[in-house]
């Protein structure tokens, strides 16, 4: 993103929620798989964490979880 990154931009979200008391999922879609990555992400407010190369069915299945029917 040009102006922010994806924690910067979850933490403008989340910060944003307090006012709405809505809250937004925010599935991680990132080329950043090393060792830590996942906790990093969840650690900063995001809901979900996926790697890259993204496979259609686990993108799938990670937005069935984040966004029941």
């Amino acid at each position: 993103m040009p102006e922010m990154d994806g924690f910067e931009a979850t933490t403008a979200i989340r910060k944003a929620e307090e006012m709405t008391l809505q809250h937004v999922p925010i599935l991680a879609m990132t080329a950043h798989a090393m060792k830590g990555d996942q906790e990093r992400c969840l650690a900063a407010g995001m809901d979900g964490y996926l790697p890259k190369p993204i496979r259609p069915d686990d993108l799938r299945q990670a937005i069935e979880e984040l966004v029941p029917a």
